[in-house]
């Protein structure tokens, strides 16, 4: 076996040189400290990966789901799960998607495209709008990568692809389980209305294991935030928290903005 490597001090490596114009020593002083921090937090965060990859297999997929989604000549086709898994990829991950969103969710639904016709109850959850809108254009990297990447939701395929129009997605691959238990045998959705979740699946030969899901989603929260579940994958808001007024508590994400009004 070979020995494991032992890790510098995180406070000795947050001893650098970089500085930056007319910073103070104060300033300085502080910033390495919260660095060494940092630091922990990255092995942290790796050691939690890596117990996640040392899970024990979990339980067997218990049928073949049948979702509504595009076969690879673009037509509405019928689409088992084990045919999401690729040839020579054997992970799946899946993004439960809000759509249509939770009854209690009264923020403004879309004012634009084929879904600014819709009545509010049928449009999606707008923050998993936010985090699709990111992972369109990471899906293509994750798949050439090695790994498939879909995203169900309750609503029916022509709604699914409708709104992708709306947003301009070109990367996702949009599934519709209305038509199976998925959503609910994987707890995107309760007698309480949809939930947000992300799960992954496995493929051991002919074999399909549920491998890991975003369970925080269901664990409560701590004062003053929200589960972030996937927290890890959320663009949006880890870009706020590196800014001094970080994550604002009187906004939240929707699917339109009014365009500002130019100062005159």
């Amino acid at each position: 076996m070979a020995k494991q490597q032992s890790l510098v001090p995180a406070s000795e490596l947050a001893k650098h040189e970089i500085r930056f114009p007319d910073e103070s020593a104060e300033y300085r002083r502080a910033r390495n400290e919260l660095l060494a921090r940092e630091i922990e937090l990255r092995r942290a965060t790796e050691a939690v990966a890596v117990a996640r990859r040392a899970l024990p297999p979990g339980g067997l997929v218990p049928e073949d789901y049948v979702f509504d989604g595009l076969g690879a000549d673009g037509k509405p086709a019928r689409l088992k799960l084990s045919e999401l898994f690729t040839r020579g990829r054997d992970s799946l991950i899946v993004y439960n998607f809000m759509f249509p969103r939770h009854s209690g969710d009264d923020r403004p639904g879309p004012t634009e495209g084929e879904a600014g016709r819709w009545k509010k109850p049928d449009t999606p959850c707008p923050s998993c709008t936010a985090v699709l809108d990111t992972l369109d254009r990471a899906a293509h990297h994750v798949e050439a990568a090695g790994f498939n990447f879909a995203v169900v939701a309750k609503a029916s395929l022509d709604q699914l692809l409708a709104f992708g129009r709306d947003r301009g997605w070109r990367s996702l691959r949009l599934l519709s389980a209305a038509g199976n238990t998925f959503q609910r045998d994987y707890h995107g959705e309760t007698a309480d209305g949809p939930r947000p979740i992300m799960n992954v699946f496995r493929r051991r030969g002919d074999v399909i294991e549920h491998f890991w899901s975003s369970e925080m989603t269901y664990t409560g929260a701590d004062p003053g935030q929200n589960p972030r579940h996937n927290g890890t994958v959320d663009t949006l808001w880890n870009l706020m928290d590196m800014t001094a007024e970080g994550r604002p508590s009187d906004w939240d994400v929707r699917i339109s903005y009014e365009k500002e009004k130019p100062a005159r």
